[in-house]
Order: C-alpha cells, then sequence, then structure tokens
C-alpha cells in the first residue's frame, strides 16, 4: 500500500516549494500535464510558462511525463520550455527513468508532482522517486478517470490516518 503513498502533498503544483527542494538537492523536476498543471487539453496557461521559467532561474531542470499521444505533449512542452516524453506507460517505471536520463538526474535528485494516484504516485514511487500529489485542477474529467478518484479516495483515508500517527 506505501507504493500508493505520495511522499508529500500540495494544494498546487504552483505552491511547491522548489528553492527549497533545489535547497535539498534536487535538480529536477518531473511533471504530469492534464489536470496537474492545466485543465484537461488545454495549452499551456500564463502561470505555466511563468513557472517553468523560475524553475529554469533556479538550477531546475525539467521534463514533462505524460500518457497522451505526441500531439497533446509536445506543443505544451514547447510552450513552457521543456523536455518531454509522451505515451509514456505510467505507472510503468520506464518513462520516469527515460525523462530522467533526458534530464541527467536521478531518483535522489529528482521530484514528481501528479494528480493522480494509480498512475503518476504510484510509477513514481517504484521508479524511486520522491512524489508529490496535488489537487486537480478541474473536476470534469474522463469517466475512467472519476471511478479511480472513488478508490483513492480510499487510499488517501489510510495515508492521512498513517500519517497522524
Amino acid at each position: 500500500m506505501s507504493k500508493l503513498y505520495p511522499w508529500a502533498e500540495a494544494a498546487s503544483a504552483y505552491q511547491i516549494d522548489y528553492q527549497k527542494e533545489y535547497d535539498n538537492g534536487v535538480r529536477g523536476v518531473l511533471f504530469d500535464v492534464d489536470n496537474t498543471l492545466v485543465r484537461h487539453g488545454e495549452p499551456a496557461t500564463k502561470q505555466a510558462k511563468e513557472l517553468f521559467e523560475h524553475l529554469r532561474s533556479i538550477g531546475l531542470k525539467t521534463c514533462i511525463i505524460s500518457n497522451n499521444k505526441e500531439p497533446r505533449v509536445s506543443p505544451f512542452a514547447k510552450e513552457v520550455g521543456s523536455d518531454y516524453i509522451y505515451k509514456a506507460g505510467k505507472p510503468s517505471v520506464r518513462g520516469y527513468e527515460d525523462a530522467m536520463k533526458r534530464i541527467h538526474t536521478t531518483p535522489d535528485t529528482t521530484i514528481f508532482i501528479g494528480d493522480q494516484i494509480f498512475t503518476d504516485i504510484y510509477g513514481a514511487n517504484r521508479a524511486g522517486i520522491r512524489t508529490y500529489l496535488v489537487q486537480p485542477i478541474h473536476p470534469k474529467e474522463e469517466i475512467q478517470i472519476v471511478l479511480k478518484r472513488y478508490i483513492e479516495r480510499i487510499v488517501l483515508f489510510f495515508y492521512h490516518r498513517r500519517n497522524k500517527r
């Protein structure tokens, strides 16, 4: 069960203290896109572009890792100035490992930010990467994701109960 638990939670990818992460040795940040950085299918927002600019300014390398196809991921990555992996096969560790190779980091120097436990968090945990679970940006999601959210609530119940101890 612990492979499903995030290392930390944040209200948003935009509220994480990336400078603190950098000061603690992190050199790379992997991101999910849809409902983590923007609403499903939307292009990069001004807020997303500013975040990636900030990350570069403090010395962090980035890679977007998505199960979506290249026509969705590539334009977004270009807009924010990030490397990317499309059709990553999350929760397989392959996509996470490929992303770390691209940005020349290791599991010890990388963090992952995503909004789904069973793909994002589980896969990154299996790859040995510290994870941040963020709240979905928008409640409107595909039906298969909506169904997974019910099960995620159960996982988070036990995660929060464990953390209270």
